[in-house]
């Protein structure tokens, strides 16, 4: 298509000034595969994107969206041909280059991967960045020797995106999950998903001591500041979190106490740069091993036309699970 419709972002005075309109496939950025997008989600991210309350457009102008599914319509590279189906997460995408909320896309062939099989493009965009954000956690988890018998797991902002993954992941897989949130009637919800037992942010959200009771073997964390050094704080012995947001802050407040005196670590987790072969890994995980009634459970679809309204809402703590963008 000549021309196709794109929500496109532009730099205002107090934030970016959003518009959906026609944008000419000509002004693609370089790239070696072109993809029609079918579906896209909004994570956290991109709401930070959407409301400006964080410097992630760093481009203008913008189309937002940092991940998306669809079908590869021209390809030169060796790896994918006309008609493959794709899922693409980060490299930069709807922050310095043209991202997901648009008909079409322009990508580094190196930046996709291959859809696995058994999943649909509207179920990897239910699973999404925040999603495969999530299993790199799990990921990182196991791979320092992490298992359900060691003790209890503990998920903070377990009713977001991120959260509500980690908790069906690690449910399914024989942990004891312990969901934080600050949205007391979203309890049942959580339990559905295979949370064991409720507390509330606030338990963890407020400064505490260098070093608490012990309570957790591991985490994951998509909050930071207070809330990742109270984890910390409270994490047994030789045991670990793992690290990927900052929806409290990017701050961290804590102290040694936990590394030198219980031997805890602190594993950082990137999406948005993650070499391929984490990526395949971890999409090969998430198709094999996230329980699909339990997506379903988590997951609302808008059209296009609903992701402002949406990325306003997630920033504010108002949506539960995951958002599918239908992009059509």
């Amino acid at each position: 298509m000549s021309s196709f419709k794109a929500l496109v972002a532009t730099k205002g005075e107090t934030g970016p000034d959003l518009a959906f309109t026609d944008f000419a496939e000509s002004e693609l950025m370089a790239g070696d595969v072109t993809v029609r997008v079918t579906h896209s989600t909004v994570n956290y991210k991109d709401g930070l994107a959407l409301t400006g309350r964080a410097p992630v457009i760093r481009r203008w102008p913008m189309i937002p969206g940092i991940d998306f599914a669809g079908r590869v319509e021209i390809s030169e590279h060796a790896d994918f041909k006309p008609g493959d189906l794709v899922i693409l997460n980060g490299w930069g995408t709807g922050e310095t280059h043209l991202g997901a909320y648009a008909q079409m896309s322009r990508v580094k062939g190196d930046w996709l991967v291959p859809l696995p099989e058994g999943l649909n493009p509207d179920e990897a965009m239910a699973i999404g960045t925040a999603g495969y954000t999530a299993m790199l956690c799990v990921l990182a988890l196991e791979n320092h020797g992490l298992k359900p018998a060691d003790g209890p797991l503990i998920v903070t902002g377990a009713a977001g995106g991120v959260g509500s993954v980690a908790v069906a992941l690690l449910a399914k897989a024989g942990w004891h999950v312990i969901a934080s949130t600050g949205r007391p009637e979203e309890g049942e919800y959580l339990k559905g998903l295979g949370a064991a037992e409720i507390i509330d942010r606030a338990e963890l959200s407020a400064p505490g001591r260098p070093l608490g009771k012990e309570r957790w073997i591991a985490g994951v964390d998509a909050v930071g500041s207070h809330t990742l050094a109270n984890l910390l704080s409270m994490t047994k012995y030789g045991g670990a979190v793992a690290a990927c947001g900052l929806a409290q802050g990017m701050d961290l407040p804590a102290s040694v106490a936990p590394f030198i005196l219980r031997g805890v670590s602190l594993l950082g987790i990137d999406s948005v740069m993650c070499p391929k072969p984490r990526r395949l890994e971890a999409w090969a995980r998430l198709a094999s091993d996230l329980d699909r009634e339990r997506l379903a459970l988590m997951t609302t679809t808008i059209p296009l036309t609903d992701v402002i309204e949406t990325g306003r809402a997630i920033v504010d703590g108002k949506v539960r699970g995951r958002v599918v963008v239908e992009i059509g």
